[in-house]
């Protein structure tokens, strides 16, 4: 068997920014940190990548220990090496991001971790290099939800087009126009509308739809471009 030369030990790590929505702010799971260095301090959810496991593994794993939940949206975002980054010991990090819908996570769990659930415009200081890790994953996550229809990963099983307006104006923390929103929407046929109504809508009672699973799957990568013209000026 081939042996590499012996070299100084270098500690693989992966942190996950994971996302929420609760029907009116997006929100990040954030975790008080429990060791040293900077203990009681906020930080991503992380750990350590396992010897008999492939990062994408590692990320999941990390995911299901915080929150219960598999099968969810997690993609590879970045790595962060820099030689200072960890003062704990030399760690190169792969960084994850995953979109998850709040109310399906396991709260017991959550709280056993001694996470909570924060709204990204007020979220505290991170440790480490984890605050630039927050601003990647917002602006990977601005760039595909404006190209691809992963926002529909943060909602509920049904919800109404004001809901998902919702969800993009607090994505790109700026106003949308209604209209042009609604009639992209419907233009994508990714959405179906269920017969039934919305019954706690403060306005008129507004319809209840549902993803199109089989289209979303299939089409996930075409180019929808959501918000080309529904920002308001």
């Amino acid at each position: 068997m081939v042996k590499y030369p012996a070299a100084l030990k270098v500690f693989v790590a992966i942190d996950c920014i994971i996302f929420g929505f609760d029907g009116r702010d997006l929100k990040l799971l954030l975790v008080k940190r429990n060791l040293e260095p900077q203990k009681g301090n906020w930080s991503l959810m992380g750990g350590f990548l396992y010897p008999d496991e492939d990062l994408d593994q590692g990320a999941g794993r990390i995911v299901k220990e915080l929150t219960g939940l598999t099968n969810i949206y997690c993609e590879q975002l970045t790595v962060k090496g820099d030689k200072n980054r960890d003062p704990g010991a030399r760690t190169v990090s792969v960084v994850y991001f995953a979109l998850i819908k709040i109310e399906e996570s396991d709260e017991e769990l959550v709280r056993s971790h001694n996470a909570s659930w924060i709204v990204l415009e007020r979220r505290p200081d991170l440790i480490f290099d984890h605050n630039q890790m927050v601003l990647d994953a917002i602006d990977h996550l601005r760039y595909k939800a404006a190209l691809h229809p992963i926002g529909f990963e943060l909602l509920s099983e049904t919800f109404t087009i004001p809901q998902l307006q919702k969800l993009y104006e607090a994505i790109y923390d700026v106003p949308i126009d209604r209209r042009n929103f609604s009639r992209k929407l419907l233009s994508t046929s990714l959405l179906i509308d269920t017969g039934m109504k919305n019954i706690h809508s403060t306005t008129k009672k507004a319809t209840l739809y549902r993803l199109d699973k089989v289209r979303y799957n299939e089409k996930f990568h075409a180019f929808w471009n959501f918000m080309a013209d529904s920002s308001k000026s």
